[in-house]
């Protein structure tokens, strides 16, 4: 009984340390792609070996306090400049040095805001899907990419709405 709780230890706990976690969605921010009580599971592994990219759900522990975990989309990379106008999101990077506008057409609760902020080499600009009710990069600045825990790889619960790469944009 022994050798079994520890084979099950031995296999458990580098899993979920390195490789996949939990996670409960709790909140409005990423409405209507995410919804309070959804079972997540979380990928840790890929970005030991990718970076992340535009567009990605990930899972991350807020800078503010780092005893909580935030669920938003990165909108913003490395070195990149983020610029909000009325709501509209522009990028400017050196492939696009007059900015780039992204399409937002998965954010149904927007928020006529304003702004602008630079991003240094390991900082990411993320935002909820309900910009209404989200607090995030707009709020509390650049999220440092030590924060970031992983990306949400797949949606267990409520089982209608299973899917792997949860909140995915077609690239």
């Amino acid at each position: 009984m022994a050798h079994f709780a520890f084979l099950t230890l031995a296999i458990i706990v580098p899993i979920r340390l390195f490789i996949a976690e939990p996670f409960i969605v709790s909140g409005a921010s990423m409405e209507p792609t995410f919804d309070t009580g959804e079972y997540l599971v979380v990928d840790r592994l890929t970005y030991h070996f990718e970076e992340p990219e535009r567009g990605d759900v990930i899972i991350f522990r807020y800078p503010k306090d780092p005893s909580k975990y935030f669920i938003k989309r990165i909108i913003g990379l490395p070195g990149e400049t983020v610029e909000i106008r009325q709501g509209e999101v522009t990028i400017k990077n050196k492939a696009y040095p007059k900015g780039l506008a992204l399409d937002q057409s998965y954010v149904r609760f927007g928020r006529e805001d304003s702004g602008e902020v630079t991003l240094g080499a390991e900082e990411y600009f993320v935002m909820g899907d309900n910009r209404a009710a989200s607090s995030d990069s707009r709020a509390w600045g650049a999220l440092p990419r030590d924060n970031i825990i992983g990306r949400a790889f797949l949606r267990l619960f409520p089982l209608p709405k299973a899917d792997p790469l949860p909140g995915a944009l077609e690239k």
